[in-house]
Protein backbone atom coordinates (compact mmCIF):
# COMPACT_ATOMS: atom_id res chain seq x y z
CA UNK A 1 0.00 0.00 0.00
CA UNK A 2 1.15 3.91 -0.97
CA UNK A 3 0.71 6.47 1.70
CA UNK A 4 0.90 9.78 -0.57
CA UNK A 5 0.86 13.48 -0.38
CA UNK A 6 0.00 15.21 -3.17
CA UNK A 7 0.54 18.92 -3.81
CA UNK A 8 -1.58 21.48 -5.90
CA UNK A 9 -0.45 22.79 -8.69
CA UNK A 10 -2.78 25.96 -8.89
CA UNK A 11 -2.59 26.38 -4.94
CA UNK A 12 0.52 25.61 -3.85
CA UNK A 13 -0.77 25.82 0.23
CA UNK A 14 -2.40 22.85 -0.71
CA UNK A 15 -1.75 19.51 -0.18
CA UNK A 16 -3.36 16.11 0.12
CA UNK A 17 -3.07 12.96 1.86
CA UNK A 18 -4.44 9.47 0.79
CA UNK A 19 -4.11 6.10 0.59
CA UNK A 20 -3.94 3.54 -2.38
CA UNK A 21 -2.65 0.38 -4.21
CA UNK A 22 -2.06 2.22 -7.03
CA UNK A 23 -0.46 5.37 -6.85
CA UNK A 24 -0.85 6.36 -10.69
CA UNK A 25 -4.00 5.60 -11.06
CA UNK A 26 -5.22 7.28 -8.18
CA UNK A 27 -3.74 10.41 -9.40
CA UNK A 28 -5.40 10.28 -12.35
CA UNK A 29 -8.75 9.96 -10.49
CA UNK A 30 -7.82 12.70 -8.34
CA UNK A 31 -6.46 15.18 -11.17
CA UNK A 32 -9.81 13.68 -13.46
CA UNK A 33 -12.35 15.39 -10.86
CA UNK A 34 -13.62 11.97 -9.23
CA UNK A 35 -12.32 12.93 -5.97
CA UNK A 36 -14.93 15.59 -4.37
CA UNK A 37 -12.58 16.30 -1.55
CA UNK A 38 -9.89 17.57 -4.37
CA UNK A 39 -11.87 18.77 -7.16
CA UNK A 40 -11.39 22.15 -6.19
CA UNK A 41 -7.40 22.85 -6.64
CA UNK A 42 -6.53 20.59 -9.48
CA UNK A 43 -4.41 19.74 -11.60
CA UNK A 44 -2.39 17.96 -8.54
CA UNK A 45 1.43 16.68 -8.83
CA UNK A 46 2.64 13.73 -6.71
CA UNK A 47 4.71 15.42 -3.93
CA UNK A 48 5.98 12.27 -2.56
CA UNK A 49 5.02 8.46 -1.30
CA UNK A 50 5.57 6.06 1.35
CA UNK A 51 5.13 1.85 0.33
CA UNK A 52 4.58 -0.39 3.05
CA UNK A 53 4.22 -3.87 3.24
CA UNK A 54 2.13 -4.09 6.03
CA UNK A 55 -2.00 -2.65 4.71
CA UNK A 56 -2.34 -1.79 8.52
CA UNK A 57 0.69 0.12 8.91
CA UNK A 58 -0.28 2.15 6.10
CA UNK A 59 -3.11 2.94 7.22
CA UNK A 60 -2.13 3.87 10.46
CA UNK A 61 0.53 6.35 8.56
CA UNK A 62 -2.06 8.17 6.97
CA UNK A 63 -3.80 8.47 9.92
CA UNK A 64 -1.53 10.06 11.43
CA UNK A 65 -0.43 12.32 8.77
CA UNK A 66 -4.14 13.62 8.91
CA UNK A 67 -4.05 14.78 12.30
CA UNK A 68 -2.41 18.28 13.41
CA UNK A 69 0.54 16.85 14.80
CA UNK A 70 0.81 14.67 11.20
CA UNK A 71 1.09 17.87 9.64
CA UNK A 72 3.55 19.46 11.39
CA UNK A 73 5.70 16.39 11.05
CA UNK A 74 4.60 16.90 7.66
CA UNK A 75 5.87 19.87 7.35
CA UNK A 76 8.87 19.73 9.26
CA UNK A 77 10.41 17.00 7.74
CA UNK A 78 9.04 16.84 3.95
CA UNK A 79 8.27 20.25 2.33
Amino acid sequence: MYVYILKSRVTPSKYYVGITDDIEVRLEEHNSGQTFSTRDHRPWKMDMYFWFDNPLAAARFEKYLKTGSGREFSKRHFR
